[in-house]
């Protein structure tokens, strides 16, 4: 939802959600939270927020320096909106390559996830195998075949 700021000749800035006037420091604060705004020239209806949030730029500067280094401000002059396309560009680009490089890390943890699930079945198999053999036999197998290393006859699967 956007957030619409009426701009008056006097360069107050009214909100008309809250219907108060605010400052260019609030509007900075809540575009930096993620609201949308757009600010109307009061008198003639025209849009004023590329203005104004130029000014809360230059105000968060005035506050604490600018957020911007010099060469990158005569760039944006000099070029203008190429700058911060090329500058987005490069910061996209470079999302992408994190991302793809975390991707390609995802096959080889799903492969040994998908082994260590196959190695839990195939144990839980043999367990269910010695148990029932136990039963049939009357003595605990798993103690003597855990100690020797060695599998007792006959205790292959069928099939296998």
């Amino acid at each position: 939802m956007i957030r619409v700021i009426k701009r008056y000749g006097s360069r107050k800035l009214y909100d008309t959600e809250e219907s108060r006037y605010v400052s260019l420091e609030e509007i900075g604060d809540w575009v930096r939270g993620g609201q949308q705004v757009q600010v109307l020239d009061n008198q003639s209806g025209e849009d004023a927020t590329a203005h104004t949030l130029t000014q809360v730029i230059l105000e968060d500067g005035r506050r604490g320096g600018s957020p911007f280094s010099p060469d990158f401000l005569h760039d944006l002059i000099r070029r203008g909106e190429q700058v911060v396309t090329t500058s987005v560009q490069s910061l996209q680009d470079g999302v992408d390559r994190l991302l793809q490089a975390s991707v390609d890390h995802v096959g080889p943890l799903r492969r040994v996830r998908d082994e260590t699930s196959e190695l839990r079945r195939r144990l839980e198999s043999l367990e269910s195998v010695l148990e029932q053999m136990e039963q049939e036999r009357g003595a605990p197998l798993r103690g003597r075949v855990a100690s020797a290393g060695v599998r007792p006859a006959g205790s292959r699967k069928k099939g296998a």
